[in-house]
């Protein structure tokens, strides 16, 4: 694998670029796989802003669409582009996760246990559902990526056993977010063993569908970040050493941590502007401690 070399490179420009090493990709998700060859990538980890949950003031942001198909259609836009870019036998890690109608109401409350929850704008409840209804976000993109094209081969609980508290007394507290694995094709790469867990007996097993990972805060992001725990399982079945590995929603660059602590190249698409500075400084701090770390010799 090369050395860490930080390309920050604009999706305005139209041309094609060669992919060698680790690269991040300033623009929007469509622009910047745009620029990306087919079949070069060969994971794909990431996770999509979610529906009606944050305005991160950059224009051309996903998530506040005016309603619900809007942004389903444009997610499918995005990960069609994707699967152009995913080598035949790679595979899609997708983490989404879900969300209330607003009942019409163009804003949300802070709730008492979470005051970063309070949203000044919310898109109007969807049609043919009710005030208080589960979105079902989640499986609704995922069947239309299915519909796409995509082939649905696992659905994933991420069990949160920390979990923000909510102020609700009218049903549980949410405590968990889906991931769907998608390949390209009926067969692909996924090494199995790579991810095994260890029973209470002490012997290795397959890995299972639900995954009991606490969430981490970056202390530099006042967003939602990947827990590093998370990811590492999606890279290691998914990808081998010097392999390159997409996230088109790059945010504060933890896909890219992980890849560097595991010897994978990674491919990092990002709009906002604040963000792609927040993971060039975090990739280039984790690199200059990887190679501070003493090396093992045989």
């Amino acid at each position: 694998m090369s050395k860490f070399v930080v390309r920050e490179v604009s999706c305005a420009d139209a041309k094609q670029l060669p992919l060698f090493g680790s690269v991040i990709l300033h623009g929007d998700a469509l622009g910047g796989l745009r620029r990306l060859p087919s079949d070069s990538v060969q994971c794909v980890v990431t996770s999509p802003p979610y529906w009606g949950l944050r305005d991160y003031n950059v224009e051309g942001q996903i998530g506040l669409e005016e309603s619900l198909p809007q942004y389903l259609n444009r997610l499918v836009a995005v990960f069609n582009e994707v699967r152009r870019v995913l080598r035949f036998d790679g595979l899609l890690w997708l983490n989404i996760g879900d969300g209330y109608t607003s009942g019409n109401r163009g804003w949300r409350a802070p709730d008492k246990k979470n005051p970063a929850r309070a949203m000044s704008t919310r898109p109007d409840t969807p049609e043919g559902l009710k005030p208080k209804d589960l979105l079902g976000v989640p499986w609704r993109l995922a069947f239309a990526l299915q519909q796409d094209g995509w082939y649905l081969r696992s659905d994933i609980i991420w069990n949160k056993p920390n979990a923000m508290p909510e102020s609700v007394k009218d049903r549980p507290t949410r405590s968990h977010e889906y991931i769907f694995l998608f390949s390209k094709a009926e067969q692909y790469y996924y090494d199995h063993e790579a991810v095994q867990e260890v029973n209470g007996g002490g012997k290795r097993r397959n890995r299972r569908t639900v995954w009991d990972v606490n969430t981490m805060p970056f202390p530099d992001a006042h967003f939602a970040t990947f827990p590093p725990a998370l990811i590492e399982p999606c890279v290691l079945a998914g990808s081998r050493t010097g392999d390159h590995v997409l996230d088109p929603f790059f945010g504060s660059g933890t896909v890219g941590v992980v890849c560097q602590n595991l010897q994978r190249n990674y491919v990092g698409v990002e709009l906002h502007p604040e963000y792609v500075a927040m993971a060039t400084r975090r990739l280039a701090d984790n690199e200059r401690r990887l190679r501070q770390q003493p090396r093992l010799i045989a």
